[in-house]
């Protein structure tokens, strides 16, 4: 038996040690990563000449080394020190980040958006892969939701910054949207530096917990289904069960689905607000109460998710919410500008509630060091796709009312939504099947397979 005390003290001292650093990592990288929508606004359109659909391209060249790069980054990460590989990967793209403060051409910001793409690749399949493997799978979405919170208050800390950054335009001759850049990258930097040091190990070899608690870890995960549902060698047969599995990918797909709402209004939810007749410096401002209220309700339904230890409904939710609000900005013309900010609060919360919850949906479903490296990867490289379709459905032609944008993200939010309800099929069916014996038949296997099949053990139940 668990002595329940001493497991609230174990995951406690987990959460002090593994989140805060994550949480500031990845907010960074979200950050550095939609400046440029920030930057848009301060004039860099005219500086760069980005007139067209060149912004666009600035947008999507960053998703093409980002999608193809995760699945190599998460092998190469279950072979490193988690501490030394996300510093790095942190400090490079500050640089990069930072050199984009002096760029003067439009071929040289596409240049550096691409070599940020390559290093900011492998930060969210790594952390969602490492995060997972110190938790049981219904204590999991709450601290998803809060890691995915760090975009939230990214986007909001983004608008409040270059809000004050702003004033810097002039200072050294240089332009307030370089500033932007400068500034944020400087401090992702020197965060990386100290990063080094605060990043946890796997949790064989972390170094925070004693011999004790290690082992109590150990066997508080067996308890959750992780002990038979072991994938500990990658071999031919691993390579199968992982790319054959349907719920790997019907999983991305939901993830994508839903989270193209989230890159297209962070990409262009400056730019929204500023057509809706805000200042550029008050639309910066204006951002920051939608990514308030999607933090909020995002928390709240991660906590409710984790204790009715249900998923899907949650996804709904969301993409019901954003639904409604995509409705009324495609109905805009005789809306007052207060109904159409109402409308960005709801597209934005919906989209939030529902992205990290495929994220920790999926998670939940698989097992085995192998078979999570895999699926987080793939996962975030499909779900990514998202990114190239929120970046080119804003078209500059469409202003104010960009009917290609939101009815294109709102079809998406309903693929993932059609997505999540296979899902749910599928895995109720499965776990039907397995309580009633009818995949006993793998335990006859081999016992390298059956010590090595994952979530595919008929042990194994599944989150709904």
């Amino acid at each position: 038996m668990i002595d329940v005390r001493a497991e609230r003290r174990l995951v406690r001292k987990i959460d002090l040690h593994v989140f805060p650093i994550i949480f500031v990592i990845y907010m960074m990288s979200f950050l550095d990563r939609i400046n440029i929508s920030n930057a848009r606004i301060q004039g860099m359109v005219k500086d760069l000449d980005l007139y067209g659909d060149r912004f666009n391209t600035a947008l999507f060249v960053y998703f093409i080394p980002y999608i193809l790069l995760e699945v190599p980054s998460n092998m190469i990460f279950r072979k490193v020190r988690p501490s030394y590989y996300l510093s790095f990967l942190m400090f490079a793209w500050a640089i990069i980040n930072m050199c984009m403060g002096f760029v003067t051409t439009y071929e040289g910001l596409v240049v550096l958006r691409f070599f940020l793409g390559v290093f900011e690749a492998g930060v969210a399949p790594g952390i969602i892969y490492l995060t997972s493997m110190y938790y049981k799978r219904h204590e999991f979405q709450t601290r998803m939701s809060l890691f995915f919170c760090s975009t939230l208050i990214g986007g909001a800390f983004g608008g409040l910054l270059a809000y004050a950054i702003s004033g810097l335009g002039g200072y050294q001759g240089l332009a307030a949207w370089r500033w932007i850049f400068i500034v944020e990258g400087a401090a992702t930097a020197l965060i990386a530096i100290i990063a080094v040091f605060l990043i946890v190990d796997w949790p064989e070899k972390c170094q925070f917990l004693s011999p004790e608690e290690k082992d109590l870890m150990a066997l508080r995960l067996a308890s959750d289904g992780g002990d038979a549902a072991r994938m500990d060698t990658l071999n031919a047969y691993a390579y199968k069960l992982i790319f054959a599995d349907w719920k790997v990918w019907l999983a991305s797909i939901v993830y994508m689905g839903v989270g193209t709402t989230g890159y297209a209004a962070t990409f262009f939810m400056p730019t929204i607000l500023n057509e809706f007749g805000w200042s550029a410096q008050m639309a910066q401002v204006h951002t920051i109460p939608v990514y308030v209220v999607s933090a909020v309700g995002t928390m709240l339904a991660a906590y409710f998710s984790d204790k009715l230890r249900h998923r899907y409904g949650f996804v709904m939710l969301g993409c019901v919410i954003t639904t409604i609000g995509y409705s009324l900005l495609l109905h805009q013309q005789a809306l007052s500008r207060e109904v159409k900010y109402a409308a960005i609060f709801l597209v934005s919360l919906g989209a939030y509630i529902g992205t990290p919850m495929a994220l920790a949906w999926l998670a939940n479903n698989v097992s085995g060091h192998w078979k999570r490296a895999f699926s987080s990867a793939i996962q975030v490289t499909i779900g990514n796709l998202a990114g190239i379709v929120g970046s080119n459905i804003f078209v500059q032609n469409e202003a104010p009312r960009y009917p290609t944008g939101y009815g294109v993200a709102l079809g998406l939010t309903w693929l993932g939504g059609l997505a999540a309800s296979l899902l749910f099929a599928g895995l109720l069916v499965e776990n039907k099947k397995r309580e009633a014996g009818k995949r006993d038949a793998r335990l006859r296997l081999p016992e390298e397979q059956v010590n090595n099949m994952g979530d595919y053990h008929p042990s194994f139940r599944f989150t709904l």
